[in-house]
């Protein structure tokens, strides 16, 4: 099996992103004629399309406070995701458990990709400082 991670900006535009996005576009095409060329051997092909998490390289993103703001505000599960569940996601396509499945994104992310606005009930957020309205920290 064969696994890729790609981001919501593939599917969506997203601020800041840009040419990230057109790219983790292909890729994700990629995935799905990958999956159907390789098949036929028993190769399986699949993508995780991970929520916003803290690491060392999201913290080069601009505005990368606010995102996870918004997301824990708004995305269904009302928090964040974390890398732990998103290597368990990859660990189910990679094994035997994912056998079944080939040619797609799969999206850990706390239900992030479902949300087109925010939650009438969700506070507005402050850029400068990350917090909402209501006085929340990040």
């Amino acid at each position: 099996a064969m696994l890729t991670l790609t981001y919501y900006g593939a599917e969506k535009v997203m601020p800041h992103y840009n040419v990230m996005g057109v790219a983790k576009a292909a890729l994700e095409a990629s995935v799905r004629y990958l999956a159907s060329d390789l098949g036929e051997k028993g190769i399986r092909v699949n993508a995780v399309s991970a929520g916003p998490i803290r690491t060392l390289a999201a913290s080069g993103i601009g505005d990368f406070r606010y995102i996870m703001k918004w997301n824990e505000l708004n995305a269904p599960l009302r928090r964040n995701v974390t890398q732990e569940e998103v290597g368990n996601a990859a660990l189910y396509l990679l094994s035997g458990l994912g056998s079944g499945v080939t040619g797609e994104v799969h999206h850990v992310d706390a239900g992030y990709h479902l949300v087109g606005m925010k939650r009438i009930d969700a506070p507005d957020i402050d850029l400068a400082t990350g917090r909402s309205a209501r006085g929340e920290p990040e």
